[in-house]
């Protein structure tokens, strides 16, 4: 959330953007009328154009031809490219488009203008716009015409129907002619790939059936191949097996070679019996001697020496048996041979049977695929014809164009709504753009931050001259305040005497003097008015006084004082006149005898005024500053940049003065709110017209002869406060 601190300089940055907009109201106003007016005019003056439109539904094309069967395509919009909608927009508005609907309307006539300068003003004119999520586009015409724009967008329509229709027809039938000539040149690929295939059969034999063969050529062979491969194998592994039986028993010692030619597997092997029946006699041998027969024992002997003749015997048939083994290798060896050279005469059989099948196979694939592909091209070219003598429509006219009532162009009601939208906007950033640029004096606090003095009062604008008015005005409260205010920043009280100065012409100076001599003079104090702008003096015009004797005669002759102060009709307020104008105005009041007059003044009144002319056209200001003991600075609202107003200051700085203050005049508390605060109780604290003291006109020349005692103005500033 944001702080109080936050919301507050938020608060506060609003209120000075409604003060510029206030502030700036004029500028606004007429940058408001000005754009607005301007857009009016402009409106106003525009040509008027009239709108006719017309609605199709765009198709893809209705026909696409391939060679082979299930070509021919029928699409919907659904499956157009991309491209396919701002390619159709390029051709309503074409050339050509333009071209054929301008000579149906025969516009070079109707216009008197050339076709191409006709062309060239309809393709300003016609637009093509799609419409969201369709196939439709609408074809607008705007025209100064409401009958042109009508007929030039029903012509167009019409001019981009029949181009897409010739467009449609001129591809469907150079599809349809190049469909013909691959027909025939694939009826001779056909031809060419039967002769091949009749050349085969009747060089190799081979019969041909539609479709796959019954029994193709070679199979029998094949198998021959195959079963004198797999009797190969066979007899190969029973030499294998041979010889590694012979291996045991040459590699056998003589111990072992009967144990081991009795574990051979053969069918005629008689070793394993007699080795059986020589291990059974040998366990008879020793089951008898373990029932206590000797060695001697007759059937100890008799199964030894049966014993012995089963041992013979199988040394005998291990002899025989490795004779049979050998034979058998010898056998089987020669057998290999054999099967060897008949699986490699079936191979060469084989492998040339199966070139032959596999070039005949090739040669009727190729003849059958071809074939195929002439009989669907040819049903194709049938359905094509058909479907040429068939209507067609690509597009699809949903709306005609209808004759427009009232123009669509200019858009009065949005013209205007834009120019006073644009106007209000240019107007506030001018206003802004002002009020950026200009350094003029705005607020209190640009006065106080710049040239670092107090504000003594604000007066509001359209001040008149108090003393001709009545005493219920309530501007007489803003001098009030200036007149405290003036008592209460002077440090010395002895120090009575100030000029009131300004940066230039026109700033309110004199009427600020004038009007508060007038209110310090209806507190009490004897005031002294003293006009010592020597170049254009205007204060005896307040009173209607004639100024031909004043300073400038006391100042140049030896009058007497009181032969130059006149009183006003105001009681305790007197007039010092400018007297005759001087050639040069700064000496005179740069001397001795000014400075002297000032010294007695002084003594003889409250408070003394002097008027001075712009402190920066001329020095005479400078000389005055430094001559009294304070200088008060008034400053007109919104006038003077600030860096003139700080070279015042610095004027009357540099020859030594003292700047009391500054008083901002001319302020428009209407439009500035935030100097409300200071003149909003002027009115309701304004004095009623019973406690005002009128005094009776005289303009008789007098003085007092000296300055008031000290209970007396004590009394006076009671009566103040």
């Amino acid at each position: 959330m944001q702080s109080k601190a936050q919301q507050s300089t938020e608060s506060v940055a609003s209120i000075d953007y409604w003060q510029v907009i206030k502030n700036r109201y004029g500028v606004i106003l007429l940058t408001f009328l000005l754009v607005f007016m301007t857009a009016a005019v402009i409106t106003s003056v525009m040509p008027r154009k009239y709108e006719s439109s017309s609605v199709v539904q765009v198709h893809p094309s209705m026909l696409a031809i391939a060679p082979t069967r299930g070509g021919t395509q029928t699409h919907s919009g659904t499956l157009m490219t991309r491209h396919y909608m701002e390619n159709e927009f390029e051709t309503i508005t074409a050339a050509q488009t333009l071209m054929e609907a301008a000579a149906a309307l025969d516009l070079p006539s109707r216009w008197d203008m050339e076709l191409n300068d006709s062309v060239e003003t309809l393709s300003q004119i016609v637009m093509a716009n799609p419409i969201r999520g369709t196939d439709f586009i609408e074809i607008t015409v705007r025209h100064a015409n409401a009958e042109d724009a009508k007929d030039i967008s029903k012509a167009i329509t019409s001019a981009y129907i029949a181009r897409r229709n010739r467009t449609e027809l001129e591809r469907a039938k150079k599809a349809l002619e190049a469909l013909d000539t691959e027909l025939q040149r694939h009826g001779d690929v056909v031809n060419d790939k039967q002769k091949a295939l009749t050349v085969l059969i009747q060089q190799y034999g081979i019969p041909y059936f539609d479709g796959r063969s019954r029994s193709p050529v070679g199979a029998t062979e094949e198998r021959m191949y195959q079963n004198a491969q797999q009797r190969l194998d066979q007899l190969e592994q029973t030499r294998d097996s041979l010889k590694i039986q012979i291996d045991k028993l040459v590699k056998t010692s003589a111990e072992e070679m009967i144990p081991t030619a009795a574990g051979l597997e053969l069918p005629e092997n008689q070793v394993s019996l007699l080795y059986q029946a020589f291990q059974e006699t040998n366990r008879s041998i020793d089951s008898q001697g373990a029932q206590g027969l000797g060695i001697n024992h007759p059937t100890i002997l008799t199964l030894k020496k049966q014993a012995s003749n089963l041992m013979r015997d199988a040394q005998s048939a291990v002899t025989s048996l490795k004779d049979v083994l050998t034979t058998r290798i010898n056998l089987v060896e020669r057998q290999v041979e054999r099967m060897k050279e008949t699986v490699l005469n079936k191979k060469d059989i084989t492998v040339d049977l199966s070139m032959r099948q596999h070039e005949y196979n090739s040669a009727k694939e190729e003849y059958e695929q071809s074939r195929y592909l002439l009989r669907e091209m040819k049903m194709q070219q049938q359905e094509q014809r058909v479907l040429l003598r068939m209507p067609r429509t690509p597009i699809t006219l949903h709306e005609l164009p209808k004759l427009a009532r009232k123009p669509v162009f200019p858009n009065v009601t949005l013209n205007l709504v834009l120019g006073a939208g644009m106007g209000l906007i240019f107007g506030i950033g001018i206003a802004f753009l002002l009020e950026h640029l200009d350094t003029s004096v705005k607020s209190l606090e640009d006065v106080e931050r710049y040239l670092q003095v107090p504000v003594l009062a604000v007066i509001p604008k359209d001040v008149g001259v108090l003393h001709k008015q009545s005493g219920m005005s309530p501007d007489a409260e803003a001098y009030r305040i200036l007149r405290t205010n003036i008592e209460f920043n002077r440090k010395n009280p002895e120090d009575n005497s100030i000029t009131v100065v300004s940066g230039g012409a026109g700033e309110g100076k004199s009427t600020t003097l004038v009007n508060l001599a007038y209110v310090c003079a209806q507190g009490g104090y004897t005031t002294l008015m003293v006009d010592a702008d020597l170049r254009r003096p205007r204060l005896h015009t307040f009173f209607d006084i004639n100024n031909s004797v004043g300073l400038t005669n006391y100042l140049t002759t030896d009058l007497a004082l009181e032969d130059v102060i006149l009183q006003t009709p105001v009681d305790n307020l007197y007039f010092l006149p400018s007297g005759i104008l001087p050639a040069d105005a700064a000496g005179i009041l740069n001397s001795r005898r000014m400075s002297e007059l000032l010294q007695d003044v002084k003594q003889r009144f409250d408070l003394v005024l002097v008027d001075s002319p712009p402190i920066l056209g001329v020095s005479d200001a400078a000389v005055l500053a430094s001559e009294v003991d304070l200088t008060m600075v008034v400053v007109q609202h919104r006038k003077l940049p600030r860096n003139m107003l700080l070279r015042v200051k610095q004027a009357v700085e540099n020859v030594g003065g003292q700047v009391i203050g500054v008083v901002l005049n001319n302020v428009d508390v209407r439009s500035d709110s935030q100097y409300q605060y200071y003149t909003s109780y002027y009115t309701y604290y304004a004095p009623s017209a019973m406690d005002e003291n009128a005094a009776p006109a005289t303009s008789a020349p007098i003085a007092p002869a000296s300055k008031p005692s000290g209970a007396e103005r004590n009394a006076e500033k009671e009566d103040l406060y």
